[in-house]
């Protein structure tokens, strides 16, 4: 990662999900499911959580910019560039299409 640098995605969350996932990444949008309830910030805390883990950045690094209230979202990522976030978004998309067809 570049330190420095902020990359910023656009992510729209739909909780109480049965399981953290991906859904698609379409127009500009990472769709989400989350497994947690919007009540008192657990959505968000299990949001940040799980976009760690999916791009392989530390939660730290992750900090919901717009949206707190809300289910579209402004996530600001420390120490990466737009292209480098992409990239890690795209590999987990072929991932994912490779499970489906397997």
């Amino acid at each position: 990662m570049v330190e420095g640098k902020q990359a910023r995605i656009v992510v729209q969350v739909q909780p109480y999900a049965s399981q953290n996932e991906v859904l698609r990444f379409k127009d500009g949008v990472l769709q989400v499911r989350i497994a947690a309830s919007p009540i008192k910030g657990k959505a968000n805390q299990e949001l940040v959580k799980f976009l760690s883990h999916i791009l392989g950045i530390s939660k730290s690094k992750l900090i919901i910019e717009k949206g707190m209230t809300s289910k579209r979202k402004v996530i600001g990522i420390d120490g990466a560039t737009e292209n480098q976030v992409m990239t890690r978004l795209a590999r987990l998309g072929k991932q994912e299409e490779a499970i489906q067809k397997g």
